[in-house]
């Protein structure tokens, strides 16, 4: 999903992506002090990015809204996945914090039994089959409108499913999949629905409407409409039905949420805290004030004060950088009706890759504390997936390289002015199908605002570019604002950059399929590649091809790469603990926080 970064003076989100990157792991301790006496009770206060408030309240949405501030920053404390996932740092299934047992497949790999733990919704229904069956029912009816959905692939790949026990569904698939890959990619989207969601009007009481294909359709018209009304979101009595460890108690757009407990929650552990509080802030700098003043609980350390890590340590803070289980990227329109026809051409994006100074980047602008990024695959943190194509860099920073793939290919480039097509066609030594004689190369770019490494990145990538004759014209939007533009039913957007870029979730083995493969969900600048399509599809069958997939990406550039920061840097208060280690997940798990005096 898309991340959102912290400026630098922060910008998690997809894209997210980031955000706070909180331990799913129940047994995680701060490693701040742990002296002094546990209190039960207290308020902790989290530090929101900056103009990056969550919108989105139904765990079911479109890629307009599919960020970690909505999902795991503020969805998943109230609603719980079918598959949790996140063990510290490491992305894996963490059944202890799942709804459901671990799925068993059978018969070859074609058919999975899912048995729910009897978990109880905050008003006593069950999380139970049916609660899936309503969520897959709506899956059916509505995947066009699910962010995470990729054309034969979930629920597609589904022939049928059926509850054959209270607390017991059966999936029988399509062909043969890998096990570990249908239950990090496919399963893991689930979300079980309350029976009490079941309805098409606050008047009406609750009923099977949803227990249909057709009647789940009805039922997801009526709830995203409520979703729509942020302002009723800790009132609405639907959104007050929750199975997770917590329960909104106040809501703004622009001001603090508070959640509470769940005192019915099921799993474990339960709250100790008696309040949890996301604080928002304008800009980073708004933050770094209260967070120097002991005003935060857990905030963050902009990049351009990273100096004063020491006096924020000698308060009694403890510093903990998140690795993100994503990458950063500039998604490019290929369906803009004026730049698409450009971007298709795979030498203007190797040209454009050539012009970002990804080492340039790390050193100047995000303070040293982040890796290159050649490929989808994360290289940080360390994992067993990451391919030969991306231990170097394909596409080094050359503005000569650049300027030579533009003039090879029929354009005459012009230094600090505007380089134009001269050579309109087809053919070798030629601009390329669908590019007239006298295109310019003049692009927009919009970049999420408050994110001083962001603009300072954007500002970097526009005037070496300009070196070869590409004019980019830069402009700022909020970050919700940046994400709702670029989704793949927009035509009118040419490149955007929320900041930073995914977080592999709820897709978390990284086979890209939401992201890369014709008419996914989060395929923001629908990019579309028979190759790569074919090279995803075999990663649901045979891990061996995870590279062959990972390195097609790394040569053939379906975005614009961008380093890969830890992040936020996160600051903890020494008296909060549970806190550390934190995930590189981005789930946020208060639950597990504790204070000591």
């Amino acid at each position: 999903m898309i991340t959102f970064k912290i400026p630098k003076k922060r910008f998690a989100s997809l894209a997210l992506i980031g955000s706070l990157l909180l331990s799913a792991c129940g047994s995680a301790t701060s490693s701040a002090s742990n002296s002094g006496v546990k209190v039960k009770g207290g308020t902790a206060t989290w530090a929101e990015l900056p103009a990056a408030a969550p919108n989105w309240i139904f765990p079911f949405m479109s890629l307009a809204h599919f960020s970690v501030q909505n999902i795991n920053e503020f969805q998943y404390l109230m609603f719980r996945p079918l598959y949790y996932f996140g063990k510290g740092v490491q992305p894996t299934l963490n059944t202890s914090l799942s709804t459901a047992n671990k799925p068993v497949f059978s018969n070859g790999n074609k058919t999975v039994t899912i048995t729910m733990k009897g978990w109880k919704f905050s008003n006593g229904d069950p999380v139970d089959a049916k609660s899936v069956e309503f969520w897959m029912n709506m899956m059916k009816a509505e995947k066009s409108n699910w962010a995470a959905y990729v054309p034969g692939a979930f629920p597609d790949n589904v022939a049928s499913y059926k509850v054959t026990g209270p607390n017991t569904i059966v999936f029988n698939l399509t062909k043969s999949y890998s096990p570990k890959w249908f239950t990090y990619n496919e399963l893991s989207q689930i979300t079980p629905l309350p029976a009490a969601w079941d309805r098409t009007s606050l008047s009406s009481p609750p009923g099977n409407t949803a227990m249909t294909v057709a009647g789940a359709k009805a039922v997801y018209s009526f709830l995203r409409s409520q979703a729509k009304n942020i302002s009723t979101y800790a009132t609405n009595p639907l959104w007050q039905v929750v199975d997770g460890p917590w329960r909104l108690q106040s809501f703004s757009s622009n001001g603090p949420i508070t959640f509470v407990p769940n005192k019915n929650y099921s799993g474990s552990p339960k709250p100790t805290l008696s309040k949890f509080i996301e604080e928002p802030f304008t800009t980073s700098s708004a933050e770094f004030n209260v967070l120097r003043s002991g005003g935060l609980d857990v905030g963050y350390i902009p990049r351009s004060d990273i100096t004063q890590k020491a006096t924020l340590s000698s308060q009694g803070y403890v510093f903990d950088p998140i690795p993100q289980w994503g990458f950063v990227y500039v998604p490019y329109n290929f369906k803009n009706p004026t730049m698409g026809p450009v971007f298709n051409q795979l030498y203007i994006r190797q040209a454009i890759q050539h012009l970002v100074n990804q080492p340039g980047y790390i050193k100047a602008f995000l303070a040293g504390d982040a890796s290159p990024t050649y490929g989808p695959i994360p290289i940080n943190p360390k994992n067993p997936f990451i391919p030969s194509g991306e231990k170097s860099n394909p596409y080094p920073y050359s503005v000569s390289s650049a300027k030579t793939l533009l003039v090879k290919h029929g354009w005459k480039v012009v230094p600090n002015g505007i380089t134009t097509c001269i050579k309109p066609g087809s053919g070798p030594g030629e601009c390329g199908p669908g590019i007239s004689a006298g295109t310019k190369l003049a692009f927009s770019l919009q970049y999420a605002s408050g994110s001083t490494s962001a603009k300072q990145e954007m500002d970097s990538l526009r005037s070496t570019a300009s070196k070869v004759g590409i004019q980019i014209a830069l402009t700022s939007a909020p970050f919700q604002t940046v994400i709702g533009n670029a989704t793949p039913t927009n035509p009118n957007w040419q490149m955007e950059f929320w900041g930073a870029g995914w977080v592999y979730a709820p897709d978390y083995y990284p086979t890209g399929g939401e992201l890369f493969a014709t008419g996914a969900g989060s395929n923001s600048g629908s990019f579309s590649n028979p190759t790569n399509d074919a090279n995803i599809k075999a990663t649901h069958h045979h891990s061996s091809a995870l590279g062959t997939y990972a390195n097609y990406l790394v040569k053939n550039l379906p975005v614009m790469y961008l380093p890969t920061p830890n992040n936020p840097l996160s600051e903890v208060k020494g008296t909060l603990h549970g806190v550390v280690p934190q995930s590189s997940l981005s789930e946020l798990t208060p639950e597990n926080w504790y204070f000591t005096k």
